[in-house]
């Protein structure tokens, strides 16, 4: 920020000092140049052609510098075939001015004749009234007044704008360690959190800073709440395996008979809760991933056409919204909708009616209805449901834990699921709102 700043101010200094220079000293010199003008007109206002035919002035001009030899104040009349007409001041010295060339208006221009008096000379051709002669009519100054002015302009100009420039990198730098102060704020909030083990941010902090502290306790408590879910995960999953473990170790060292049918139904019951996991495990790293996109309707298509071969007796209708996308992964959705559909081509009686969008439409939320014509479930019974294991129909094969995947995975992309009556086939209406996919 500093060598920016540097670099601008720089540059902005710069060009506004050549062009203030450029301003300046051209006023100075047309100020003196104006001055050489009034002399000028002065000359040819007071010069007459005599009887000879040569230029004289009616009248002195009244500076008295034209007097003083070397005075650095000179004019001089010359003409083609005439002798030079020169002011006192030029003394033996006369002004080198071409005669190839005809100056209708006064020709101003710097020369270097006189060595060491630069001088700036002002010329006009004239044809005097009685003379057919074509007249020069010069006059010149010494540079030296003009210069010294000049230089003291520039002089006042560098130190000022060195001044300006100081003044300016000085109130950046100040500018910059205060904008920045509030952050040493964050700073040491952060290295507080660090040492004394703070879950938040809690002290008052400059109002600069405030979404950005509401930023990092979002943060902390999005990675409180994943460390929690980690903590729980590993839980529950020593949970589970831990009493098929211990059936095992008990088989095993009493050598039971049903060692080997042990074996495999625990076996089978830890790959059941190791899967369960699993899912869930996969669906929060997908989540973290970044923003998924999964088009609804192909997927019931591709779910209804492996849940057809099980269940070849079951009519499946499916309507709604062919349009419809969510934001989750494709495989989750399809995990989702194959455990309630194949759910309810089980426990229904024939009849399996999927809508996409059902209910009211919003721009947050694709509803997807999945109802079928079996017994349903009690209205004391649809909260338990969802836990792992829990089963209200143990006659046909399950392990209890379908609703619990869907449910978990649900929650983790930010949707719900509910259980209700169907009002159309009188069975069991499953209610899923997944969160739209941005278009």
């Amino acid at each position: 920020m500093m060598l920016i700043a540097a670099g601008w101010i720089s540059v902005l200094l710069l060009v506004g000092g050549l062009a203030l220079d450029h301003t300046l000293t051209g006023l100075v010199t047309r100020n003196f140049d104006e001055q050489l003008g009034y002399m000028l007109t002065g000359m040819i206002g007071s010069a007459e052609i005599g009887a000879d035919g040569d230029v004289f002035f009616i009248r002195p001009l009244g500076d008295q510098r034209f007097m003083e030899p070397n005075s650095g104040l000179y004019w001089q009349i010359r003409g083609k075939g005439h002798e030079d007409y020169p002011s006192r001041s030029l003394w033996d010295r006369s002004l080198d001015v071409p005669e190839d060339h005809f100056d209708a208006q006064p020709h101003v221009y710097d020369s270097d004749q006189f060595e060491g008096e630069p001088l700036r000379v002002m010329e006009r051709s004239i044809i005097l009234p009685g003379s057919k002669t074509k007249w020069m009519f010069t006059v010149a100054a010494s540079r030296k007044d003009l210069n010294e002015q000049i230089k003291t302009i520039r002089a006042i100009l560098v130190y000022s704008f060195v001044a300006l420039g100081f003044g300016l990198l000085l109130m950046a730098g100040m500018q910059t360690w205060y904008g920045l102060f509030p952050l040493r704020h964050v700073r040491r909030a952060i290295q507080k959190l660090r040492t004394t083990g703070a879950a938040r941010v809690t002290e008052p902090l400059p109002q600069e800073v405030e979404p950005l502290v509401g930023e990092l306790n979002a943060l902390l408590a999005h990675t409180e709440q994943q460390a929690e879910e980690a903590r729980t995960h590993a839980g529950n999953l020593a949970h589970a395996l831990k009493t098929p473990l211990t059936v095992l170790m008990n088989a095993a060292t009493a050598q039971a008979p049903d060692l080997s049918n042990t074996v495999i139904r625990e076996a089978a019951v830890m790959r059941r809760q190791v899967d369960h996991h699993l899912a869930r495990a996969r669906a929060v790293g997908r989540r973290a991933a970044g923003l998924s996109r999964a088009d609804v309707w192909p997927s019931l298509e591709a779910v209804l056409r492996a849940v057809e071969r099980l269940y070849e007796d079951t009519r499946f209708d499916l309507d709604g919204n062919q349009a419809a996308a969510v934001a989750m992964e494709k495989q989750d959705l399809e995990e989702l909708l194959g455990n309630l559909i194949e759910n309810a081509a089980k426990y229904g009686g024939g009849s399996v009616f999927v809508t996409v969008d059902a209910g009211e439409k919003t721009p947050r939320f694709c509803e997807i209805w999945i109802e079928d014509d079996g017994m349903g479930i009690p209205e004391a019974e649809r909260v338990r449901i969802f836990d792992r294991g829990a089963r209200l129909d143990t006659g046909k094969p399950g392990t209890g834990l379908g609703l619990a995947i869907v449910r978990d995975v649900v929650e983790i992309y930010g949707g719900t699921v509910a259980l209700e009556e169907s009002e159309d086939l009188g069975g069991l209406l499953v209610k899923l709102r997944l969160p739209r996919a941005v278009s």
